[in-house]
């Protein structure tokens, strides 16, 4: 007998991935988390049913939802990480020597206990020193500071259950505020290539720019997302992630990447004219 996860895109198309064996099957307090094991892309994590993370590509998603905001302020000290349960924006900004707190905030202790045992690769840093964790409700804990972080990265689900506070004008009003003067917002974005997704691509980006000065999309390819094609969201008081690039002090700090550069940083921002009406209207 063959075992298959199937995830529905859209009503038209599924996604399927075979599974050796199922790893975890445990309804929280706020959703449903499973973890698989398959040959083709090692272990995955799903909640209520949707693709969160796989061994294989997760690397591409944490990357550049962590290079991308160091790179524009290389001088970061201070981030606010929301929902990254699993670890892996942790994980890429423990290799900044620099940084001198990290601050996460998830809002179920089942993703970060099961991620810790299961999914090792993405958990390895939780541990560190710099990283305090609170199992709280991200719209509520950012709600009570004020021009305290350098970064604020959202590393949310989907805009539907635990994760749909996160897209909300008001969240992104109260994270402004606990940005400092030159603060950055990098958050998940969505995929603007399926109706349903690009509507909340579209929606996502409109609250941003009505908060911030200045709001844009860059973009990724991540295999096992809807369409393969991913957006995040940047969004600063400040900067400008293309011409306020510090390539050279960002490349002297050596990191290794597997997906990142700052080169291929630039080149994110240059959007296909799909993308750029679907922001722009």
């Amino acid at each position: 007998m063959e075992l298959w996860y199937t995830e529905e895109h859209t009503k038209n198309v599924r996604f399927s991935i075979k599974v050796d064996k199922q790893l975890v099957s445990f309804k929280s307090e706020f959703q449903r988390i499973d973890i698989f094991e398959s040959k083709e892309f090692g272990r995955f994590l799903t909640l209520d049913g949707f693709m969160m993370l796989t061994e294989k590509d997760e690397f591409i998603y944490h990357e550049m939802i962590t290079h991308v905001p160091m790179a524009v302020n290389p001088n970061a000290k201070k981030i606010l990480v929301i929902g990254a349960g699993d670890g892996g924006t942790v994980r890429e900004l423990a290799k900044y020597d620099h940084i001198e707190k990290i601050d996460m905030v998830e809002i179920d202790k089942a993703v970060v206990d099961l991620c810790r045992e299961f999914l090792p690769s993405t958990a390895c840093k939780l541990e560190d020193k710099r990283v305090n964790i609170y199992y709280e409700d991200g719209l509520k804990f950012v709600r009570s500071k004020h021009n305290e972080y350098d970064i604020v990265i959202v590393d949310s689900t989907d805009p539907f259950g635990p994760g749909e506070d996160l897209f909300t004008r008001e969240f992104y009003g109260n994270c402004f505020n606990a940005l400092k003067d030159d603060g950055i917002l990098v958050n998940q974005h969505e995929s603007p290539y399926y109706e349903a997704d690009a509507i909340a691509s579209k929606r996502a980006n409109k609250q941003l720019k009505a908060v911030f000065p200045f709001a844009t999309v860059y973009q990724l390819h991540i295999p096992t997302y809807p369409s393969g094609h991913w957006l995040f969201g940047f969004a600063s008081k400040k900067y400008n992630p293309v011409t306020d690039l510090k390539a050279d002090i960002w490349n002297s700090f050596g990191i290794k990447t597997k997906y990142y550069n700052t080169e291929l940083h630039k080149g994110a921002f240059a959007l296909p004219n799909y993308v750029k009406e679907l922001i722009s209207e």
